[in-house]
């Protein structure tokens, strides 16, 4: 076999591959008298067919078989030879192949990059820190409380914060709108629920009030039709009910499936709760200051099929995870910016476990399992399931060994801590 390297652009590089005919001619011999040992052919028992005739029948085929397995075998032996590591499958090229003839192919393909960490202990971290406070606590109550808000009807104006039941018909340059009537609809003045300006335009409404609303729909409106256009609303309050939030007691509890213990066992669960979330937070904020340190320091090539394969990868996983509406299809180049950050950081971590020679803990594998399994009703159930399951177990033991490369950079880098409240760590689009 004979073997000739040219580099191309970036991380490209060109194999060009030549196998005599001698080599293609012995194989197919090879292979047509295992043949012949077995075909059957009319007239001629198992066996016993003349080698002749085998040759003649199936030699195109054979050669054929033997030219497809030779190319793979000669390509893996050619990449070894040079000492390559190809990065996604080749492109053939084929120059000759024919009966009688040397297999001669150019192979392009993508190597890795060789990757060189830079000096962990010049990266700088933050590291944020939380508690979960009792406020935090006595605001989560709250929100419960809302959510089981349940109204009475009363016989005033409305104000913010009722519910206001509205029967309403909406035009647009007088003509109405498809989807713009609608009877009897609940609507919470001051819960944004509607377009602006609707809300606000019930308030001071007693039932049986009949009004004109003017408003006007937002740019980024849904309905491509009604985008910017101004409205009026034909509108009659059915009727007005007032909100009223349940007491803190044990009645409360129990609608959470605290049967004893009473609120102050709901409010130990909630900070139970809260301060596992709160944990899982911290852990992926550092983790992902760790990762764009990483990426910040270390400025790599990245082969173009791995960023198309992982583009790719996301693209199905957005459908399957029926994110998107209809048969509609996110185009891949949307997914390849995410694409490229996973194959770096894919780079960069194996590196360094490399270099760090860094080996996933079993008791940190058993431990993150166990943490999942705890926010289920049966545990054990849950941590049975993870061990006998190949795919899950290496999915733990990937997102451990991720763990503990956050903690090797940590230990070598500069961090700084900065403490935040629980609020602004969880909820900071709220802020």
């Amino acid at each position: 076999m004979q073997v000739s390297l040219e580099a191309g652009e970036g991380l490209e590089r060109k194999l060009t591959v030549q196998v005599s005919a001698e080599t293609l001619e012995k194989e197919v011999e090879n292979r047509l008298k295992s043949l012949s040992s077995r075909v059957k052919i009319d007239g001629f028992r198992p066996g016993k067919v003349p080698f002749k005739i085998v040759k003649q029948q199936y030699a195109k085929q054979i050669h054929q078989e033997v030219v497809g397995d030779v190319l793979q075998t000669s390509f893996r032996d050619a990449v070894i030879k040079e000492d390559l590591k190809p990065a996604g499958a080749p492109s053939i090229e084929p120059k000759t192949m024919g009966l009688g003839q040397p297999l001669e192919y150019t192979a392009t393909f993508e190597i890795y990059p060789e990757v060189t960490l830079s000096d962990c202990s010049k990266l700088e971290i933050e590291r944020v820190t939380a508690e979960v406070a009792d406020a935090d606590i006595d605001s989560m109550i709250e929100t419960l409380r809302k959510q089981r808000t349940t109204y009475n009807v009363v016989e005033r104006a409305s104000k913010d914060g009722d519910q206001v039941m509205v029967s309403f018909e909406g035009f647009v340059d007088g003509v109405a709108f498809e989807g713009g009537k609608a009877d009897n609809v609940p609507v919470v003045i001051g819960s944004h629920s509607m377009i602006p300006g609707f809300e606000e335009q019930l308030t001071g409404k007693s039932a049986g009030d009949e009004f004109q609303m003017t408003v006007t729909f937002p740019e980024d409106y849904q309905a491509e039709h009604l985008k910017g256009k101004p409205a009026t609303f034909e509108a009659k309050v059915v009727s007005v009910a007032e909100a009223k939030l349940p007491e803190v007691d044990d009645e409360f509890a129990k609608a959470f499936g605290v049967t004893e213990g009473g609120i102050e066992q709901l409010k130990k669960d909630i900070r139970t709760n809260m301060e596992r979330e709160l944990k899982t937070k911290v852990q992926t904020v550092l983790k992902n200051n760790v990762m764009d340190a990483l990426l910040k320091a270390n400025d790599i090539t990245v082969p173009k099929a791995l960023i198309d394969d992982e583009a790719a990868n996301l693209q199905k996983q957005m459908s399957q995870a029926g994110q998107l509406q209809g048969n509609m299809t996110l185009p891949k180049d949307l997914f390849e910016g995410e694409a490229k950050r996973r194959v770096s950081l894919g780079l960069l971590i194996g590196e360094l476990v490399k270099a760090a020679e860094i080996k996933v803990d079993a008791e940190r594998v058993k431990a993150k399992i166990d943490d999942i399994a705890a926010t289920y009703e049966d545990p054990q159930e849950v941590i049975n399931h993870y061990k006998s399951n190949p795919q899950l177990m290496s999915g733990i033991e990937a997102m451990t060994m991720e763990d503990m490369v956050v903690d090797w950079v940590v230990n070598q880098a500069k961090v700084k801590d900065v403490a935040k409240s629980f609020d602004d760590l969880m909820k900071p689009a709220a802020k």
